[in-house]
């Protein structure tokens, strides 16, 4: 299991969600601010299957090129 973490701008956001959970995938988001300029950035959290980490990506890249994307592996998580 892996979660991915994507930064991307506000304006490509609800594309990415969309297109994300058109595709099948659970996203949360959280509105976030950094950077320079202090712009107004979506961060979304994915949780996916090993194999499903490349079709994520692609999708985000594919509706909101130059977000940034970390992906961390998930030893153990609990539903509660």
């Amino acid at each position: 299991m892996k979660l991915i973490v994507f930064v991307t701008d506000d304006a490509h956001a609800d594309m990415s969600v969309d297109t994300l959970v058109g595709q099948g995938f659970r996203v949360t988001r959280l509105a976030t601010t950094g950077g320079f300029l202090r712009r107004g950035n979506t961060t979304l959290l994915v949780g996916v299957e090993d194999q499903q980490v490349d079709q994520a990506c692609d999708l985000v890249k594919g509706v909101a090129p130059g977000t940034l994307a970390i992906i961390m592996d998930l030893e153990r998580y609990e539903r509660l």
